[in-house]
């Protein structure tokens, strides 16, 4: 269903508000440079800080810049279940293809109320779940047995994980055969496949994305050597663009390329002075600068 290089797309943001034309380009940027499918407002889009209505218009926007040639996966979590319902109901009706459900941060809720978090999603929606794990961001995490249990719900089809990377030979393990597993750590991406995942839910493919996809081919094509040679170009950039939280690296680095403008929503702000020195040397030692948008 879903596999490769699926970048969590940034949001660009023009004089406050949410930037359609670059959005665009960047969209169709993506798709060109092999891309397999698309998420539009997950976190690293900012997605905390967008108003429901903005929220709506960078999904309809995603949709009619794809066009049908990759398939959306339209980011609808939040720590409230109705809210998430809702909004996962909604992405279904702008004709996204799955949801990307992250576990309720901040409430801290057991294994059990996270089960009951997506079961009630899931059976108040008739869209392909992919739910979403990470620790570091949220504070609660599911667990293998709860991952399992969800596993079973027929719309429940995936996970992105950042947890060990190891988890995923255990996933496969005790999930169903086609349960897809997506790492959402870019620098982990080469470990996740040799481990059993089917790609990446990635932060770097926002500004590398011909190099992201190239790792997730050669793989899948046994091409060891150009496998080997896309993980060790992507290394040093994967490492660079969480020397602050994340979307702020990556933002920085793609206002650099022309992608958007160096624009976040508070409470982010632009990197600090010796970090936006690091994160030029990096990518033009990368050679992205190269590629600005026109």
């Amino acid at each position: 269903m879903f596999h490769g290089s699926i970048p969590a797309l940034i949001t660009p943001f023009k004089n406050g508000r949410f930037d359609t034309p670059a959005y665009h380009r960047l969209v169709e940027w993506q798709i060109n440079s092999g891309s397999s499918a698309l998420v539009p407002c997950g976190t690293t889009g900012e997605s905390p800080t967008l108003s429901h209505e903005e929220w709506r218009e960078v999904i309809k926007t995603c949709m009619a810049a794809a066009a049908g040639r990759v398939p959306v996966i339209a980011g609808t979590g939040s720590n409230n279940t109705a809210e998430t319902i809702q909004k996962t109901q909604e992405a279904k009706e702008l004709g996204a293809t799955a949801a990307l459900i992250v576990t309720p941060y901040y409430n801290k809720p057991p294994q059990e109320g996270l089960y009951q978090h997506y079961k009630a999603i899931h059976d108040a929606t008739n869209i392909p779940i992919i739910m979403y794990t990470a620790p570091g961001r949220a504070v609660v995490t599911l667990t293998d047995d709860t991952v399992a249990r969800l596993a079973a719900l027929p719309r429940i089809v995936g996970i992105k994980d950042c947890m060990e990377v190891e988890r995923f030979v255990r996933l496969r393990r005790i999930c169903p055969p086609e349960f897809l597993l997506f790492t959402g750590d870019d620098g982990v991406a080469a470990a996740a496949l040799a481990m059993g995942a089917h790609g990446c839910i990635s932060v770097t493919a926002n500004v590398a994305p011909a190099l992201s996809a190239e790792l997730q081919h050669a793989w899948q094509a046994k091409d060891l050597s150009a496998f080997a040679r896309a993980r060790d170009a992507l290394d040093p950039l994967n490492s660079i663009l969480f020397c602050e939280t994340n979307p702020i690296p990556v933002k920085y680095v793609a206002s650099l390329m022309g992608l958007c403008e160096l624009e976040y929503r508070l409470p982010l702000v632009p990197p600090n002075a010796e970090n936006q020195a690091r994160l030029y040397a990096a990518a033009e030692h990368a050679g992205l600068l190269k590629q600005k948008a026109a």
